[in-house]
């Protein structure tokens, strides 16, 4: 079986209700530098948002964090089992992160969502 590491459309969340959603009533994890909201999606696929407010910093590094968001998961979508909404919310101390210590942190978030999903 080939594992096909593309990001479309269809596996982003999208939508501010889906976003609400997931905020209302989805289950959280957090370490230093990511909160990730998740629950159960309703389609047939594991699909990402990524919030980056202005109070973590300027256009560029906000968009650094999301373009670094992003290629983790979709590099590593493959390990979370089931199909799940999961919203990334950076906080403040992820501006300063180098490429691999915001890998090795969404590692983090991305291994405790999976124990928490297998419970």
């Amino acid at each position: 079986m080939s594992v096909r590491f593309f990001f479309p459309k269809a596996d982003r969340l999208l939508k501010s209700p889906e976003f609400y959603k997931l905020s209302t009533f989805g289950n959280k994890v957090q370490n230093r530098h990511f909160v990730a909201t998740f629950a159960p999606g309703c389609f047939k696929r594991t699909r990402l948002g990524i919030t980056v407010t202005k109070k973590v910093g300027h256009a560029v590094t906000r968009n650094r964090i999301k373009r670094l968001s992003r290629e983790y998961f979709r590099l590593n979508k493959h390990i979370i089992t089931g199909n799940w909404d999961i919203n990334i919310i950076a906080r403040h101390e992820a501006a300063e992160l180098s490429s691999n210590q915001a890998f090795l942190s969404l590692r983090n978030i991305f291994d405790k969502i999976s124990r928490s999903i297998n419970y």
